[in-house]
Protein backbone atom coordinates (compact mmCIF):
# COMPACT_ATOMS: atom_id res chain seq x y z
CA UNK A 1 0.00 0.00 0.00
CA UNK A 2 1.31 3.70 -0.74
CA UNK A 3 2.07 5.71 1.57
CA UNK A 4 -0.24 8.65 1.73
CA UNK A 5 0.48 12.53 3.00
CA UNK A 6 -0.73 12.69 6.48
CA UNK A 7 -0.12 16.20 7.34
CA UNK A 8 2.10 19.37 6.47
CA UNK A 9 4.34 21.77 8.55
CA UNK A 10 4.14 25.54 6.70
CA UNK A 11 6.63 28.14 8.08
CA UNK A 12 4.79 31.37 9.39
CA UNK A 13 7.67 32.77 10.86
CA UNK A 14 11.62 32.22 10.14
CA UNK A 15 14.01 32.82 6.86
CA UNK A 16 11.34 30.61 4.15
CA UNK A 17 7.64 31.88 5.74
CA UNK A 18 5.36 29.80 3.45
CA UNK A 19 7.40 26.88 2.88
CA UNK A 20 5.22 23.57 3.57
CA UNK A 21 7.00 20.05 4.62
CA UNK A 22 5.07 17.40 3.93
CA UNK A 23 4.51 14.95 6.40
CA UNK A 24 4.42 11.58 5.13
CA UNK A 25 4.86 8.76 7.28
CA UNK A 26 4.33 7.84 10.98
CA UNK A 27 7.80 9.20 12.41
CA UNK A 28 9.44 12.27 10.90
CA UNK A 29 13.01 13.44 12.17
CA UNK A 30 13.06 17.33 12.16
CA UNK A 31 16.86 18.97 12.53
CA UNK A 32 19.35 19.86 10.21
CA UNK A 33 21.67 17.96 8.12
CA UNK A 34 24.93 17.05 9.58
CA UNK A 35 26.89 14.54 7.24
CA UNK A 36 30.01 14.25 9.41
CA UNK A 37 27.85 12.70 12.85
CA UNK A 38 25.20 11.10 9.91
CA UNK A 39 22.45 13.35 11.13
CA UNK A 40 20.21 13.17 7.69
CA UNK A 41 16.80 14.51 9.33
CA UNK A 42 13.22 13.56 7.35
CA UNK A 43 12.29 17.75 7.23
CA UNK A 44 15.56 19.61 7.06
CA UNK A 45 15.41 22.99 8.66
CA UNK A 46 19.36 23.98 7.81
CA UNK A 47 18.37 26.51 5.14
CA UNK A 48 15.45 27.68 7.74
CA UNK A 49 17.91 28.04 10.67
CA UNK A 50 20.46 31.22 9.91
CA UNK A 51 21.43 31.44 13.38
CA UNK A 52 21.56 27.02 14.10
CA UNK A 53 19.05 27.66 17.25
CA UNK A 54 17.70 24.03 15.69
CA UNK A 55 19.69 21.11 16.99
CA UNK A 56 20.59 18.39 14.58
CA UNK A 57 17.87 15.65 15.72
CA UNK A 58 15.74 18.62 17.39
CA UNK A 59 12.31 16.59 17.24
CA UNK A 60 10.03 14.95 15.48
CA UNK A 61 6.64 13.80 14.54
CA UNK A 62 5.19 10.82 15.60
CA UNK A 63 1.28 9.23 14.18
CA UNK A 64 -0.26 6.57 16.49
CA UNK A 65 -3.44 5.70 15.92
CA UNK A 66 -4.82 8.86 14.04
CA UNK A 67 -3.75 11.09 16.33
CA UNK A 68 -0.50 13.38 16.06
CA UNK A 69 2.49 14.37 18.76
CA UNK A 70 5.48 16.20 18.60
CA UNK A 71 8.14 15.11 20.85
CA UNK A 72 11.48 16.93 21.67
CA UNK A 73 14.54 15.28 20.98
CA UNK A 74 16.77 16.55 23.68
CA UNK A 75 16.97 19.97 21.34
CA UNK A 76 19.18 22.99 23.07
CA UNK A 77 16.86 25.33 22.58
CA UNK A 78 13.49 23.16 22.90
CA UNK A 79 10.50 22.78 20.72
CA UNK A 80 6.68 24.36 22.09
CA UNK A 81 3.11 23.94 20.97
CA UNK A 82 0.64 26.47 21.17
CA UNK A 83 3.57 28.77 22.85
CA UNK A 84 2.76 26.75 26.02
CA UNK A 85 5.41 25.24 28.57
CA UNK A 86 8.31 23.41 26.94
CA UNK A 87 8.15 19.80 25.91
CA UNK A 88 9.97 17.68 28.20
CA UNK A 89 12.92 15.70 25.63
CA UNK A 90 10.86 12.13 25.37
CA UNK A 91 7.27 12.78 26.46
CA UNK A 92 5.30 13.40 23.04
CA UNK A 93 2.93 16.51 23.21
CA UNK A 94 -0.69 16.18 21.26
CA UNK A 95 -0.78 18.03 17.80
CA UNK A 96 -3.79 19.14 16.54
CA UNK A 97 -4.30 20.33 13.29
CA UNK A 98 -3.87 24.34 12.99
CA UNK A 99 -1.36 24.11 16.31
CA UNK A 100 1.74 26.43 16.21
CA UNK A 101 4.89 24.61 16.64
CA UNK A 102 7.99 26.33 17.59
CA UNK A 103 11.68 24.86 17.30
CA UNK A 104 14.32 27.34 17.92
CA UNK A 105 13.43 30.71 16.50
CA UNK A 106 11.19 29.31 13.82
CA UNK A 107 7.65 29.47 14.40
CA UNK A 108 5.45 26.81 12.42
CA UNK A 109 1.38 25.58 11.66
CA UNK A 110 0.53 22.49 11.33
CA UNK A 111 -1.97 20.99 9.50
CA UNK A 112 -3.85 17.71 9.63
CA UNK A 113 -5.02 17.09 5.72
CA UNK A 114 -6.28 13.91 5.86
CA UNK A 115 -7.73 11.63 8.70
CA UNK A 116 -8.03 7.71 9.02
Amino acid sequence: MEEKILAKLVIAKGNRKGKEYLIESQIINIGRWDPDSGSFPDIDLTEDDDESKISRKHARIVCKGGQFFLEDLGSLNGSYVNRGQRLVPGDPSPLKDGDEVIMGKTFFNFYILNED
